[in-house]
């Protein structure tokens, strides 16, 4: 079988998948997509690494996890399941995954990841993963920061959105996407990188999004989710199959796991263009800050209120203790290098800010159009009180500001 190959290119970095197995690289030419210019690509061009090599193959599978468990190693847990890694005298990686039948190489002198395992799906999300990773260690040894916020974008302009779990970043930038016709770039992460004029760049980072029932019944968007599983299409593999059953059966109560956590619906990147309309933004220029929060029995309004950036926003390697740089893809801090850390945070520090509060119960949105609602493109020209009275222009239509 000939070889397939998808260049990803985000910013400068560029990591390259190979397969023999077609749907390997077509995952990760739909998982990055616009977002990270996905492409397919011919093998033969690709001179040198980055790349991630990935197919199905059993017999190799099974050969690495012989090398790994008859030689010294360690055992860590990784992506929630054991993994056993052993290291070579030539800084050379193996490990060994056998709940998830995977098995890796990686050789960080040279940008090569093999990785190989018996089935095709679950190559496809770790080839897709890891190629992810590589591109995140070549943005941040290149001075790209990585923080734990939401993003959208009008006319190059970003609005993004901080805060702790569950304080409504997703949900601000999904109102401003679904309701006021902004361009989606990001949903739970972005990178920031000060440009030559003394703006902060702003590049998105492709994930899959976690929605509550709830919330996706309050945008206007649960029907059609319900709508799509029921014509035969999927969600994303990693939501759990009690999700799946209870959108099939149009139940719109929230799941919980036995840990208290709710369990949400997993969307792909690309359902946002093709199921609800919402353009994805690649990219942009930092122009304001939002800081929503939920609070009880209050309505949606502006909050006079000094917040700005705390160490929390910036992802870090404790903040990424479910994926540890075992296989060295990225080997620098998880969220950058403490000197461009602080060179973003004095830059955006100087951006208009805007707290906002919303209630916590959702109700169903109006059946009015998303571009009806108030909106006089601020972007163009930011304003705190232009742009938060857009959302909550949007908020009080209904819709609470809830992750």
């Amino acid at each position: 079988m000939n070889a397939l190959a998808t260049r990803i290119q985000a910013a400068d970095a560029t990591v390259t998948v190979i397969s023999n197995t077609p749907s390997i690289t077509q995952w990760a030419t739909r998982y990055f997509g616009d977002w990270w210019n996905a492409a397919a690509v011919e093998p033969a061009t690709v001179c040198a690494g980055p790349i991630v090599l990935a197919d199905v193959n059993p017999e190799r599978y099974a050969d690495i996890g012989r090398q790994v468990t008859e030689t010294r190693h360690k055992e860590i847990v990784y992506a929630k399941a054991p993994m056993l890694v052993a290291e070579d005298r030539d800084g050379s990686v193996r490990a060994f995954s056998p709940r998830d039948h995977l098995a890796y190489i990686s050789e960080p002198h040279t940008g090569s990841l093999t990785i190989v395992g018996t089935d095709a799906e679950t190559v496809a999300v770790a080839s897709s993963r890891l190629a992810r990773e590589m591109v995140r260690g070549l943005l941040l040894r290149d001075g790209w920061t990585l923080l734990h916020a939401s993003a959208v974008v009008i006319n190059g302009n970003a609005a993004l959105s901080f805060g702790s779990k569950g304080d409504g970043k997703t949900t601000t930038a999904l109102l401003l996407a679904r309701k006021c016709g902004a361009g989606l770039l990001a949903n739970d992460r972005i990178f920031l990188r000060p440009d030559e004029t003394g703006g902060v760049q702003v590049l998105s980072w492709p994930s899959a999004a976690a929605l509550g029932p709830g919330l996706l019944d309050a945008l206007g968007m649960y029907d059609v989710v319900h709508e799509r599983l029921m014509s035969g299409e999927h969600l994303h593999p990693t939501q759990d199959a009690r999700v799946t059953a209870s959108l099939l059966e149009d139940q719109r109560e929230p799941l919980w796991s036995p840990n208290g956590k709710e369990m949400k619906v997993q969307l792909f990147p690309d359902q946002f263009p093709d199921w609800f309309g919402m353009e994805l933004a690649p990219i942009g220029r930092a122009s304001m800050l939002f800081f929503p929060a939920i609070l009880p029995d209050t309505m949606p309004e502006l909050v006079e209120e000094d917040r700005g950036l705390v160490e929390g926003d910036f992802m870090s390697g404790d903040t990424e203790d479910r994926y540890p740089d075992v296989l060295r893809l990225v080997r620098v801090d998880g969220g950058g290098r403490a000197q461009d850390r602080e060179r973003v945070a004095a830059l955006l520090a100087e951006l208009p800010h805007q707290s906002l509060s919303s209630a916590t119960t959702p109700r169903p949105p109006p059946s009015s159009s998303p571009r009806s609602l108030p909106w006089t493109d601020p972007l163009t020209n930011p304003r705190p009180a232009g742009l938060a009275g857009a959302v909550t222009g949007c908020t009080t239509h209904g819709v609470p500001l809830r992750t």
